[in-house]
Protein backbone atom coordinates (compact mmCIF):
# COMPACT_ATOMS: atom_id res chain seq x y z
CA UNK A 1 0.00 0.00 0.00
CA UNK A 2 0.91 3.32 -0.75
CA UNK A 3 -0.26 6.54 1.00
CA UNK A 4 -0.37 9.90 -0.92
CA UNK A 5 -1.06 12.76 0.98
CA UNK A 6 -2.98 10.26 3.98
CA UNK A 7 -4.41 8.95 0.55
CA UNK A 8 -4.22 4.92 0.30
CA UNK A 9 -2.82 5.03 -3.65
CA UNK A 10 -3.61 0.89 -5.00
CA UNK A 11 -3.94 1.27 -9.02
CA UNK A 12 -2.91 3.47 -11.57
CA UNK A 13 -6.12 4.69 -11.69
CA UNK A 14 -5.73 6.64 -8.56
CA UNK A 15 -3.12 8.47 -9.96
CA UNK A 16 -3.56 12.01 -11.80
CA UNK A 17 -4.11 11.48 -15.78
CA UNK A 18 -0.47 12.88 -16.48
CA UNK A 19 1.71 11.33 -13.31
CA UNK A 20 4.94 9.88 -15.12
CA UNK A 21 5.78 8.92 -11.69
CA UNK A 22 6.60 9.76 -8.22
CA UNK A 23 9.39 10.45 -5.41
CA UNK A 24 8.99 8.20 -2.48
CA UNK A 25 10.02 7.05 1.11
CA UNK A 26 10.08 4.18 2.29
CA UNK A 27 10.68 3.58 5.99
CA UNK A 28 11.02 0.60 7.68
CA UNK A 29 9.25 0.65 11.41
CA UNK A 30 11.28 -1.32 13.29
CA UNK A 31 14.56 0.60 12.86
CA UNK A 32 13.07 3.69 11.61
CA UNK A 33 15.89 3.70 8.55
CA UNK A 34 14.83 5.17 5.37
CA UNK A 35 15.23 5.21 2.04
CA UNK A 36 14.29 7.81 -0.52
CA UNK A 37 14.23 7.31 -4.85
CA UNK A 38 12.08 7.38 -7.78
CA UNK A 39 9.72 5.07 -9.24
CA UNK A 40 8.06 5.70 -12.86
CA UNK A 41 4.45 3.88 -13.36
CA UNK A 42 4.71 1.99 -17.46
CA UNK A 43 7.38 1.35 -19.14
CA UNK A 44 7.84 1.45 -22.53
CA UNK A 45 9.75 -1.41 -24.80
CA UNK A 46 10.12 -2.26 -28.27
CA UNK A 47 9.05 -5.41 -28.79
CA UNK A 48 9.06 -7.66 -32.57
CA UNK A 49 6.45 -7.20 -34.69
CA UNK A 50 4.53 -10.76 -35.04
CA UNK A 51 4.59 -12.22 -38.77
CA UNK A 52 0.97 -11.44 -38.88
CA UNK A 53 1.52 -8.22 -37.86
CA UNK A 54 4.51 -7.77 -41.02
CA UNK A 55 1.91 -9.49 -43.13
CA UNK A 56 -1.03 -6.90 -42.56
CA UNK A 57 1.34 -3.77 -42.50
CA UNK A 58 0.67 -1.57 -45.78
CA UNK A 59 1.99 1.53 -44.91
CA UNK A 60 4.66 3.22 -46.91
CA UNK A 61 8.50 2.30 -47.05
CA UNK A 62 10.29 -0.35 -45.51
CA UNK A 63 8.40 -2.25 -43.33
CA UNK A 64 9.02 -1.75 -39.50
CA UNK A 65 10.21 -4.91 -37.24
CA UNK A 66 9.56 -3.31 -34.02
CA UNK A 67 6.51 -1.52 -32.31
CA UNK A 68 6.49 0.66 -29.08
CA UNK A 69 4.54 -1.00 -26.29
CA UNK A 70 3.64 0.36 -23.00
CA UNK A 71 3.24 -1.47 -19.94
CA UNK A 72 2.36 -0.72 -16.38
CA UNK A 73 6.18 -1.07 -13.94
CA UNK A 74 6.02 -2.85 -10.59
CA UNK A 75 5.18 -0.04 -9.07
CA UNK A 76 2.53 -1.82 -6.47
CA UNK A 77 4.78 -4.23 -5.42
CA UNK A 78 8.23 -1.68 -5.02
CA UNK A 79 9.81 -1.09 -2.16
CA UNK A 80 13.52 -0.05 -3.71
CA UNK A 81 16.63 -0.98 -5.17
CA UNK A 82 18.23 -1.27 -1.73
CA UNK A 83 19.83 -4.73 -1.05
CA UNK A 84 18.58 -4.67 2.76
CA UNK A 85 15.43 -3.35 2.09
CA UNK A 86 14.99 -6.37 -0.86
CA UNK A 87 15.80 -8.82 1.72
CA UNK A 88 13.38 -7.94 4.01
CA UNK A 89 10.80 -8.18 1.70
CA UNK A 90 11.91 -11.54 -0.07
CA UNK A 91 11.88 -12.63 3.83
CA UNK A 92 8.05 -12.07 3.59
CA UNK A 93 8.70 -8.79 6.26
CA UNK A 94 7.26 -6.20 3.69
CA UNK A 95 4.80 -5.25 6.50
CA UNK A 96 7.38 -3.75 8.50
CA UNK A 97 7.96 -1.23 5.82
CA UNK A 98 5.60 2.36 5.41
CA UNK A 99 5.16 3.61 1.69
CA UNK A 100 5.00 7.19 1.76
CA UNK A 101 4.96 9.09 -2.23
CA UNK A 102 6.14 12.43 -1.69
CA UNK A 103 5.70 14.08 -5.04
CA UNK A 104 4.36 13.34 -8.40
CA UNK A 105 6.06 14.50 -11.59
CA UNK A 106 4.91 14.12 -15.05
CA UNK A 107 8.05 13.55 -17.02
CA UNK A 108 10.81 11.76 -16.78
CA UNK A 109 13.46 15.08 -15.80
CA UNK A 110 10.88 15.94 -13.60
CA UNK A 111 11.10 13.11 -11.92
CA UNK A 112 14.91 13.24 -11.56
CA UNK A 113 15.05 16.52 -10.43
CA UNK A 114 12.76 16.26 -7.92
CA UNK A 115 14.53 12.72 -6.74
CA UNK A 116 17.77 14.63 -6.96
CA UNK A 117 16.77 17.93 -4.85
CA UNK A 118 14.95 15.43 -1.94
CA UNK A 119 18.07 13.46 -1.55
CA UNK A 120 20.18 16.62 -0.88
CA UNK A 121 17.72 18.42 1.17
CA UNK A 122 17.33 15.79 3.22
CA UNK A 123 20.96 15.08 3.53
CA UNK A 124 20.46 11.36 3.02
CA UNK A 125 24.42 10.72 2.82
CA UNK A 126 25.34 12.54 5.93
CA UNK A 127 22.77 11.07 7.92
CA UNK A 128 22.50 7.88 9.00
CA UNK A 129 18.85 7.25 9.28
CA UNK A 130 19.09 6.81 5.49
CA UNK A 131 19.63 3.58 3.62
CA UNK A 132 20.73 5.39 0.18
CA UNK A 133 24.54 5.05 -0.44
CA UNK A 134 24.80 7.78 -3.56
CA UNK A 135 23.48 10.44 -5.67
CA UNK A 136 23.07 10.15 -9.12
CA UNK A 137 26.38 7.84 -9.15
CA UNK A 138 28.20 10.84 -8.46
CA UNK A 139 27.71 11.63 -5.22
CA UNK A 140 28.43 8.74 -2.50
CA UNK A 141 28.05 7.87 1.07
CA UNK A 142 31.61 7.26 1.74
CA UNK A 143 33.01 10.71 0.42
CA UNK A 144 31.33 11.93 3.70
CA UNK A 145 32.52 9.77 6.02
Amino acid sequence: MWLYKDKIIETIEDFPKDTFGFVYEVTHLPTGKKYLGKKVLTFNHKKALTKKELAEYAGPGRKPKWKRVEKESDWKTYYGSQENIKNLVKEGKSSDFKREILFLASDKKTLTYLETKMLFLKEVLEKDEYLNSNILGSFYRKDFE
